[in-house]
């Protein structure tokens, strides 16, 4: 088994499962991070991280499943740093960059970026809803891996989808 050779230190077997399972995990990260350097950053600390932490993988949930968790806790671990980073800056100057970004097109006719859109959501919200609606977890799996009650998860989700439903009636 592919898993069982990775788990003993096959770093061939592991190069494979990574080859299998890293285009799914680098989809989820560019959806929950800033930009695609982020999340091409992110997606090599996942798979450091499930390198390591393989042997230790007792296989209670689908290896897909776990680094999806992995790939989320090193998202949420690259926002922490950041809030520490940018705790200098005013929430006005947070407000313009997430105007920034949302900001319609200038050009006539261009179609709703909606993954443009989801991006201006701010990063709780945005993880909560990407994981919900786009990836298809939980509200309870998505509370265990984000360390957040259910209630808030559902919370942050209602809101993001209204959100998402008032820029797409503009």
């Amino acid at each position: 088994m592919l898993v069982a050779r990775a788990q003993r230190g096959d770093d061939v077997a592991f190069g494979v499962l990574y080859h299998r399972h890293a285009p799914r995990v680098f989809a989820l990260l560019s959806r929950l991070a800033d930009d695609e350097s982020t999340a091409t950053e992110l997606l090599q600390d996942t798979f450091v991280q499930g390198w390591r932490a393989l042997p230790h993988w007792r296989g209670e949930s689908a290896l897909a499943t776990w680094l999806h968790r992995i790939a989320v806790n090193a998202h949420l671990g690259a926002l922490r740093a950041q809030r520490r980073r940018d705790a200098h800056e005013s929430p006005e100057m947070e407000l313009e960059k997430l105007a920034g970004i949302a900001a319609p097109s200038a050009e006539p006719g261009m179609r709703l970026d909606i993954e443009r859109t989801i991006a201006a959501l701010p990063p709780r919200m945005r993880t909560a809803f990407v994981l919900r609606d786009v990836e298809g977890y939980s509200y309870d799996e998505i509370a265990q891996s984000t360390d957040t009650a259910a209630g808030t998860v559902r919370a942050q989700v209602s809101r993001a989808r209204l959100l998402l439903s008032r820029e797409i009636e503009r």
